[in-house]
């Protein structure tokens, strides 16, 4: 999954690639947003991203696209 949070006041987004299901990540960014904590994702190279949960402004969840090779169109 291609994962990508917005946090206030901040002008890029994380973008991130996730084994996680969907419903993982809902649940952990609920989770982070209701009690003020933090959302803390892993990516799919073992790497760790954490983000305070009053600072997420959207999290956007897709399927990841696979990447073309070659010129064709």
């Amino acid at each position: 999954m291609e994962i990508k949070i917005g946090v206030q006041q901040t002008a890029r987004e994380i973008v991130l690639e996730s084994d996680q299901t969907p419903q993982d990540i809902e649940a952990a960014v609920r989770a982070a947003i209701a009690d003020g904590g933090i959302l803390s994702l892993e990516d799919d190279k073992g790497r760790r991203v954490i983000v305070p949960g009053d600072r997420i402004a959207y999290v956007e969840v897709s399927p990841a696209t696979s990447r073309r090779v070659g010129f064709g169109t």
